[in-house]
Protein backbone atom coordinates (compact mmCIF):
# COMPACT_ATOMS: atom_id res chain seq x y z
CA UNK A 1 0.00 0.00 0.00
CA UNK A 2 1.43 3.33 -1.06
CA UNK A 3 1.42 6.08 1.56
CA UNK A 4 2.61 9.65 1.19
CA UNK A 5 2.99 11.84 4.28
CA UNK A 6 3.80 15.53 3.87
CA UNK A 7 5.31 17.86 6.45
CA UNK A 8 7.12 21.18 6.62
CA UNK A 9 4.29 23.59 5.94
CA UNK A 10 3.79 26.68 8.06
CA UNK A 11 3.41 30.44 8.10
CA UNK A 12 6.11 32.72 6.76
CA UNK A 13 6.44 36.30 5.62
CA UNK A 14 6.83 37.18 1.98
CA UNK A 15 10.40 36.62 0.86
CA UNK A 16 10.89 33.76 3.27
CA UNK A 17 11.62 30.10 2.65
CA UNK A 18 10.17 26.72 3.53
CA UNK A 19 11.10 23.15 2.71
CA UNK A 20 8.33 20.62 2.32
CA UNK A 21 9.00 16.92 2.79
CA UNK A 22 7.02 13.91 1.67
CA UNK A 23 7.94 10.54 3.15
CA UNK A 24 6.95 7.74 0.79
CA UNK A 25 6.23 4.15 1.76
CA UNK A 26 5.17 1.26 -0.40
CA UNK A 27 6.51 3.00 -3.53
CA UNK A 28 9.94 1.66 -4.31
CA UNK A 29 10.22 1.92 -8.07
CA UNK A 30 13.63 2.76 -9.46
CA UNK A 31 11.80 4.57 -12.28
CA UNK A 32 9.19 7.00 -10.97
CA UNK A 33 7.14 10.11 -11.48
CA UNK A 34 6.32 12.22 -8.45
CA UNK A 35 5.20 15.75 -7.96
CA UNK A 36 3.88 18.58 -5.83
CA UNK A 37 0.50 20.16 -6.40
CA UNK A 38 -1.32 22.92 -4.53
CA UNK A 39 -4.86 24.07 -4.04
CA UNK A 40 -6.64 27.03 -2.49
CA UNK A 41 -10.33 27.03 -1.51
CA UNK A 42 -12.61 27.55 -4.49
CA UNK A 43 -9.87 26.96 -7.03
CA UNK A 44 -8.76 23.95 -9.03
CA UNK A 45 -5.69 22.06 -7.96
CA UNK A 46 -2.61 23.19 -9.87
CA UNK A 47 0.68 21.51 -10.52
CA UNK A 48 3.78 23.03 -9.01
CA UNK A 49 6.63 20.71 -9.95
CA UNK A 50 7.31 17.14 -11.00
CA UNK A 51 10.35 14.92 -11.02
CA UNK A 52 10.75 11.93 -13.30
CA UNK A 53 13.34 9.23 -13.28
CA UNK A 54 13.53 6.88 -16.27
CA UNK A 55 17.26 6.38 -16.45
CA UNK A 56 18.08 10.07 -16.24
CA UNK A 57 16.26 12.35 -13.82
CA UNK A 58 14.34 15.35 -15.09
CA UNK A 59 12.22 18.05 -13.48
CA UNK A 60 9.64 20.53 -14.65
CA UNK A 61 8.01 23.51 -12.96
CA UNK A 62 5.00 25.71 -13.27
CA UNK A 63 5.92 29.09 -14.70
CA UNK A 64 4.80 30.82 -11.51
CA UNK A 65 7.40 29.04 -9.37
CA UNK A 66 10.25 28.51 -11.79
CA UNK A 67 13.50 29.88 -10.37
CA UNK A 68 12.10 29.99 -6.83
CA UNK A 69 11.14 26.37 -6.09
CA UNK A 70 13.23 23.23 -6.40
CA UNK A 71 11.93 19.66 -6.38
CA UNK A 72 14.23 16.80 -5.43
CA UNK A 73 14.10 13.25 -4.15
CA UNK A 74 16.38 11.44 -1.77
CA UNK A 75 16.08 7.85 -2.96
CA UNK A 76 17.94 6.44 0.05
CA UNK A 77 15.42 8.08 2.40
CA UNK A 78 12.52 7.62 -0.02
CA UNK A 79 11.60 11.25 0.58
CA UNK A 80 10.44 13.88 -1.87
CA UNK A 81 11.26 17.53 -1.18
CA UNK A 82 10.10 20.92 -2.34
CA UNK A 83 12.45 23.77 -1.49
CA UNK A 84 10.54 27.04 -1.69
CA UNK A 85 12.37 30.37 -1.71
CA UNK A 86 11.29 33.97 -2.22
CA UNK A 87 7.80 33.04 -1.19
CA UNK A 88 4.91 35.27 -2.22
CA UNK A 89 1.41 35.65 -0.74
CA UNK A 90 0.03 34.00 -3.88
CA UNK A 91 1.95 30.82 -2.94
CA UNK A 92 -0.45 30.39 -0.03
CA UNK A 93 -2.18 27.02 -0.49
CA UNK A 94 -2.50 23.45 0.70
CA UNK A 95 0.40 21.56 -0.85
CA UNK A 96 0.05 17.91 -1.82
CA UNK A 97 2.62 15.30 -2.68
CA UNK A 98 1.60 12.84 -5.39
CA UNK A 99 2.94 9.84 -7.28
CA UNK A 100 2.04 7.92 -10.41
CA UNK A 101 1.69 4.13 -10.41
CA UNK A 102 4.69 2.13 -11.60
CA UNK A 103 5.45 2.47 -15.28
CA UNK A 104 8.40 2.37 -17.67
CA UNK A 105 8.31 5.68 -19.52
CA UNK A 106 5.83 7.78 -17.53
CA UNK A 107 4.70 9.52 -20.69
CA UNK A 108 2.17 11.63 -18.74
CA UNK A 109 4.59 12.92 -16.13
CA UNK A 110 3.81 16.62 -16.15
CA UNK A 111 2.84 19.38 -13.76
CA UNK A 112 0.19 20.43 -16.27
CA UNK A 113 -2.20 17.62 -15.38
CA UNK A 114 -2.82 15.49 -12.34
CA UNK A 115 -4.83 12.80 -14.19
CA UNK A 116 -2.13 10.15 -14.01
CA UNK A 117 -1.27 10.77 -10.36
CA UNK A 118 -3.10 8.10 -8.38
CA UNK A 119 -1.40 8.30 -5.00
CA UNK A 120 -1.83 11.41 -2.85
CA UNK A 121 -0.81 12.64 0.57
CA UNK A 122 -3.06 14.46 3.00
CA UNK A 123 -1.51 17.87 2.35
CA UNK A 124 0.42 20.46 4.33
CA UNK A 125 -0.65 24.10 4.59
CA UNK A 126 1.62 26.92 3.49
CA UNK A 127 0.62 30.48 4.39
CA UNK A 128 2.63 33.47 3.18
CA UNK A 129 1.83 36.88 4.63
CA UNK A 130 2.70 40.20 3.04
Amino acid sequence: QVQLVESGGGSVQAGGSLRLSCVVSGYTYSRYCMGWFRQTPGKEREGVAVIKRTGDTSTSYAHSVKGRFTISKDNAKNTLYLEMNSLKPEDTAMYYCAAQPGSYWYVSCSHSTDDAFKFWGQGTQVTVSS
